[in-house]
Parts: structure tokens; sequence; C-alpha cells
């Protein structure tokens, strides 16, 4: 199913054999003719995103009609004045410089017989952004390939006779300047009332005064079909509340802290001009907080570069003509809660105002929940989080940054998977990756925004993202695809770590407790090697194969060496310490339970016997302590609202993830997907659903639910490559557990159910012949079950 792609399915032979917006199509990138201003300064006045129009005639019916287009920046695109498309700031971020994604569209049914036009808005996005320098030293404008917006686009007519009939970008569009006097991805965007333009996307407008288009060389990035979910509105959300405060300002209530927009009436006589600001809290009497959604840490006059504001927190603003209107601004998105509206004379109604929720339209069909409901509200905000951070790319926070750090995407990959279908975002991503790294050293985002001191730990998410596509999908074209790029790239990180331990970078970023980059980068390291050692074997290299599983064990040894088989002298964080050595299978099996019980130990010492772990040593321990010591203890830890914990930020209101285990109230985002991992403990551990890394796909899977004490019941589902997986349990009033699951066609699972000695098993299959009798090992509860729906019943 692609959403994203509006096309009929009767298209014939000739429409899929187009081949869009290739070299072969003669469609020019077109933009204004103004240059882009010479000083810093300049970018922060007023520069009004333009309007390209192009009007055409149809003299007959036709038979079908396709749009091809795409930006440097961001479009909006119009037929005869109706919007085109559901997709919002499109197209996907890239490197424009080296990849470029177009969308397709079916115009059929929009065009009319006689005259037509199509009219397209440009926006800034990331291609023309302020030269605003993200703590007081990152210039976009030089980490990112820049330039005037800009864009490119073909419409093909097809006729009943096989005739066809196009309009492509080139000299013949015009062009104007309309109302968003403004519009930055980051700060937030300017809208003049007066300035609209009525009628400028439909036939028959006077545009005698507009320009011609300027025909340019466009970005350079190889143009490609978006195969990946879009940008879209995908939830309104109806304010909690509205108030006037003592200021005259008025305050809206989102009630959830989400990414995105909003729409806002606007009545006649509002008031000259009406600012917006936004942010994730309020101060105690009741006033906007924006300081968690600073820009970059700009927060006093010269940080930000000569014309930046002294604090770049999220403003828009709307200049009124004193006429009703509906705002919605464009080519903007940001994370927030609360929305400040100053220069309003009257308070909004709550039906004047939707929140607009903005988010990559991944496949939502996974689900968990439970009796529990704290853990429910713990999954609603890992979810919403989750999304929040989908905007083409995963990023670590939607507001401050919008970079797709790596290092959260190694943290966080496995558990999008399991709430989400990230097969073709993920690829996505991974060409992301391929055009951000360099030959020589490491870099910390892809797209590449200019950032390289975060190490081994955050580059790799090119290679252990692909591990999971591999892992979660059976992805091997993928693997195929890259896998002499990854070779090059394996030889890269043995030229940078030549003695194989990881000396530099960042560890497990925000730990309570210090952790040396030797250990989290090392294990990233071997991790890496592992990948590469599956990876060659798949591709039938057997040289390579023996390589990397050399390399992998000389790294093994190495990491046992220096944090296990001598006292660790410095100061570290033992939770992160003993959890990372397990979780990568370092400790010799005969010293097993001693890790466990230095594991255990770390986590009662920690503060409320808590987790004190940082971006990966948060789901390093909640996989280990799960497996080597107890599910009792991880719920317990889960379940409870003390400092630091998820229970706490949900005690404490919150409705996201925070960035931090403290709330933070000047600094650091509400709403970050990093310590988020405790969704894949609920699918992993509580829903039993894991993969089998010998049968990628889940063409063979484990299913082993877990059973806390203090937990009444679970429901959980994951839809796999061949359907959907459910795992549910509940306890009975008489000590049983009655487990309800399902295997999906064409697949098998690995059931572990935990058994005392004096309980016994019933099975009963809902559909079809089954006979109990013919299951190994189902006295013992670990057995295998095909394809089908079952309740197994375990009872004293």
């Amino acid at each position: 199913m692609l959403p994203f792609l509006a096309i009929s399915c009767q298209e014939s032979q000739k429409d899929m054999q187009d081949c869009g917006l290739c070299e072969d199509s003669a469609a020019e990138w077109i933009q204004v003719a103004e240059k882009l201003p010479e000083e810093d300064s300049l970018f922060y006045l007023p520069r009004p995103a333009p309007l390209f129009r192009r009007e055409f005639t149809l003299a007959e019916k036709i038979d079908s009609a396709r749009l091809f287009i795409t930006a440097a920046g961001y479009y909006k695109a119009s037929l005869n004045g109706q919007p085109i498309g559901k997709n919002v700031l499109d197209p996907a971020w890239t490197d424009y410089s080296k990849r470029i994604y177009y969308t397709t569209y079916d115009l059929t049914s929009q065009l009319t017989e006689g005259n037509n036009c199509l009219g397209v808005i440009l926006g800034n996005g990331f291609y023309n952004p302020l030269p605003l320098r993200k703590w007081g030293r990152r210039n976009p404008r030089v980490d990112l390939t820049v330039g005037k917006p800009t864009f490119t686009a073909r419409l093909v007519i097809y006729y009943p006779n096989g005739e066809t009939n196009e309009i492509k970008t080139d000299a013949s569009w015009t062009y104007g300047y309309g109302p968003l006097v403004k519009n930055s991805v980051y700060i937030g965007a300017m809208y003049d009332q007066g300035k609209q333009k009525e009628g400028w996307d439909r036939p028959g407008f006077i545009d005698a005064s507009w320009q011609a288009a300027q025909v340019g060389e466009g970005p350079g990035g190889e143009l490609q079909p978006a195969f990946f979910p879009p940008v879209r509105i995908m939830e309104e959300i109806q304010p909690k509340a509205v108030s006037t405060l003592s200021n005259g300002k008025h305050m809206v209530d989102m009630g959830v802290n989400f990414t995105g927009t909003y729409r806002i009436r606007i009545p006649p006589h509002a008031g000259d001009t009406i600012t917006f600001r936004f942010g994730e809290r309020i101060y105690d009497d009741g006033t906007l907080n924006p300081m968690t959604t600073v820009v970059g840490q700009i927060k006093r006059e010269g940080i930000g570069g000569p014309g930046a504001p002294p604090i770049a927190w999220q403003t828009d603003s709307y200049v009124s003509a004193n006429k009703e209107a509906f705002f919605t601004p464009d080519f903007v998105y940001r994370t927030y809660r609360y929305m400040e509206i100053d220069g309003l004379k009257e308070q909004p109604a709550l039906s004047d105002v939707q929140g607009l929720f903005i988010y990559s339209d991944v496949p939502d069909k996974n689900s968990f929940t439970s009796s529990n409901a704290l853990l429910n509200d713990i999954q609603d905000a890992v979810k919403r989080t989750f999304l929040s951070n989908l905007v083409s790319v995963q990023s670590d926070c939607a507001v401050r940054e919008k970079f797709g750090y790596g290092g959260d995407l190694n943290a966080t990959n496995e558990s999008f998977i399991y709430n989400f279908d990230m097969q073709e975002f993920y690829t996505k991503t991974v060409y992301d990756w391929v055009d951000a790294m360099n030959d020589s050293t490491f870099v910390d985002t892809a797209p590449y925004a200019g950032i390289k001191y975060c190490g081994i730990s955050w580059e790799s998410a090119y290679l252990i993202t692909q591990y999971y596509l591999y892992l979660y999908y059976n992805d091997t074209d993928l693997v195929e695809e890259l896998y002499e790029r990854n070779l090059q790239w394996m030889e890269k990180v043995a030229r940078i770590h030549p003695d194989g331990l990881a000396e530099s970078g960042l560890s497990d970023h925000e730990s309570l407790e210090p952790v040396p980059v030797q250990l989290t980068g090392t294990t990233h390291y071997l991790q890496c090697a592992r990948i590469m050692k599956t990876f060659a074997a798949k591709m039938g290299d057997k040289q390579n194969e023996e390589r990397f599983g050399a390399l992998a064990e000389n790294l093994k040894n190495q990491i046992r060496a220096a944090f296990w088989e001598q006292p660790v002298t410095e100061e570290i964080n033992k939770q992160t310490l003993f959890a990372t050595l397990l979780y990568h299978d370092i400790i010799p099996e005969e010293d097993l339970e001693a890790a466990r019980d230095s594991l255990v130990q770390a986590v009662q010492n920690g503060p409320s016997g808590h987790f004190n772990t940082g971006i990966f040593g948060t789901k390093y321990v909640l996989e280990t302590l799960s497996k080597h010591a107890s599910i009792n203890e991880v719920y317990a830890i889960v379940n409870s609202t003390q400092y630091p914990g998820w229970g706490h930020m949900i005690d404490r209101g919150a409705t996201s993830i925070w960035e931090t285990w403290k709330e933070s109230d000047n600094t650091f985002t509400n709403s970050h997907p990093m310590f988020g991992t405790v969704t894949e403990w609920f699918y992993r551990w509580l829903g039993g659903i894991r993969p089998d890394p010998e049968n990628p796909g889940f063409k063979v899977f484990v299913l082993a639910p877990s059973v806390p004490d203090e937990l009444d019941s679970m429901a959980s589902n994951y839809h796999s490559p061949h359907g959907e997986i459910k795992s549910n349990w509940k306890k009975g009033l008489d000590g049983s557990i009655t487990y309800e699951i399902k295997i999906p066609n064409g697949s098998k699972a690995k059931v572990s159910l935990l058994m005392g000695i004096d309980q016994n098993l019933s099975i009963e299959k809902r559909v079809g012949d089954f006979n109990p009798e013919n299951v190994k090992g189902l006295a013992s509860g670990n057995f295998e079950l095909e394809e089908g729906e079952y309740t197994i019943r375990i009872s004293s």
C-alpha cells in the first residue's frame, strides 16, 4: 500500500512506464530572479514566499493526468485553487546536492475542460535556512546545501487516442509575491493578510505585473521517486482549555505535547498584529515558558549571529486586514503544548483553535495495552513522542534541532519498529546516511548538519539500521545493494580505531553517572563486526565472514579484558557497565551469575532503586535485567512514580517522554525519543514477541510472554511481513493464566511459557484440525506452533 501516491488502480501501461522527473523529461528548475542577501543580517528581513502560476487549456476530454513535482525547500501545489494532495512539508529533507525525492499525483479528476491553472508556493525549509548560529557556532547556511528555493514539475496529460500533452516548468511560468512574508523552519512565520492575491492560482487571474520565472541549475541531486510515507497532518487536536492571563494575553492548552502546527479563526477587527508563541511548559503563574523550545540554545544577544533575535523562540505573526480568516502557517512545524496569543482583542473560543499533529504517515497497526493505567499512559506518551519526531527524518527533537542523530537511532530503532512499520522510512534513513558520510571521519547526523564529534556510536546507525531492516523485514535487497559500501565503511572504522578500542566520541548520553566511550563505542564496533559477519555469510563471502568473525572475537576480548577481567578504577555507571557487557554477550558463561548479581546490585544502588542509565544503557538494562534476573524487578521500576523513571514523568503531567530523567524548565525538550525504549520492553517481554536472528523477517519467531506478579493482563499485537502476530494473556481468579496467541500464515512460533512443577497446560486451536499430543515439549512450556489462533491455559 502506497498512500502517498494518489494513483488510480486503472492506470494504463503507458502511465506506469513514464520516467517522471528523469533527465529526459526536460522539466527545468525554476525560481525567482532576485538574488539572496549577501549579508547574514539581511536574511531576517521580510522575504515573501513566491507564488508561481501557469495557465493552460484543455480543448478535449482527457483520459488521465499525472503530476510529478519536487523542490529544494518546501512547496505547496494547487490546481484551479484547490490543494493537490495531502502532503505537507514536501519534499522530504535530504542532502539536495545528492538526492531529491519527487511525488506523483493523479490529477485526472481535478482537471477541467477549458482553462486550468497550476499554482505553486515555495517555502524555505532546510534549503534556505536563516543563518541562525545554533549554540553560537553552527550556521546552517555553512553546514547544509543551501540556495534559493526552487522547484521542478511536469504535468503529463493522456488522451483517449493515445496522444499526450505536457506542462513543464520553464520560463513560461510567472511569479509574484504573496502574504507569507517570512517562513523559517526553525523560528516561525509571518503572514500579512493585506497582501493576499485572491484567485492567483485560478484561471483568469491578471498577472501582467508578475515576472517570468528564472530557469536555474537546481541543487544538483539525483531526482528519485518518493517510496516512503509522506509527512501529513495526521490528527486534529482539540484544545483542553483557553484562558486570558492578567497581562491580556490568551493561553491555549492543547492538552498534550505534540509536533505540528495549528488552525485558528481570526475574527474581523481582531487587531493589527497577532503574535503566537509556543512552549512545552508554563510557569507557576500560568504564563508561557518557551525556553525548552528555544532553537539551538540561542538565549541572549549575540549568540545567534548578525540579525538573529536575542532569544530564538518559536514565534508566528499575523497582520490582520480586518477580514475573518482561518490561519494555518505554511512551511513551519514545532513541538508544543501551549500557545500564547498576543494582540487578539477577544479570547478565542475552544472551537476557534485546533492543533494539527504533523508526522510521517507510517503504518500504525501495532498495539500494546494492559490492565495497568500507568503502563498505558507511558505507552501513549512514547508513541506520541516517536511520531512527533518522524518528520521525514527521525529527529532527536522536532523543535530545537530537528536533526537525525545516529545515536538516537541506534538506541530506539527497534522500539520504533515494534510500534510502526518502519521499513520504507528506515530505508530512506539509510540512504540519508549514504549521502551524509565521508571517507575519513564520523558524522553525527543524516542529513549531514555539520556535527562530527559523537563518534562510531552515532555513525554506526548507517549499518545497524540496515541490520534491523534485515532482521525484522528480511530486507536482503538493501544488504546486497550496499554490501561493497559497507565493506568500505568498515575499512574506515579500522583506520579511525586501529587498535580496536574506541578512544573518542560521545558515550551513554544523559547517563546520571559517567560512562567511558571505550565501553559503549567499542561495543558498537563489536556489534558492527558481528553484523558484517552475518551480511558476508548472506552474500556467500566466506573470506570476509571469517575476517569479521575474527574482528568480533578480538573486540570482545579487548572489552572483556578492559571492563570485566580487571577492576574498573575510574568512576563509572555500573548499571550501564554490566548491562552493556551482558547485552553484547561479552561475559563468559561461567561468570554470568556474577555479572547478573553485579547488575542487580547496581540497580538497587541507583536512585530510588531505579535506572540511572543514558541513551544506550537504558535499552541494555531493560533487556538484560529481564533476561538474567527477574521480570518483577523491571516491572516494579517501570510501574513506579518515583524519580527517575517513566512513571515519574507521567505523575508530573508528562504527555511525552523527556530528554532527561529530571524534567527541565529551561534547556531540554519534553519530547525526545531517547528514553522511549521502554516500549520495546513492553512488546519483547510482556508480549514476548521477538524476531529470530536465524530466521529474519519472522518466518520463525519467538513468542515468550512474561507475567509479572503485579500485572493482571496484557494485550499486544505486531504486524510482521507474514501478517499479524497476537500475544495476549490474562490471569484468572483461581491463579490460572490464559494466553490468546495468533501466528500468521506461513510462519512458525517458538513458544516459551513459564510453568511451575505442579502446573498443567491445555491448548485449543480456534479453527482447523489440531491434536495437542503431536506438539513436542508441550508439558514443559517450550514448544513450536504452526500458523493459527490458539488459546492456552496454564493452571494448577
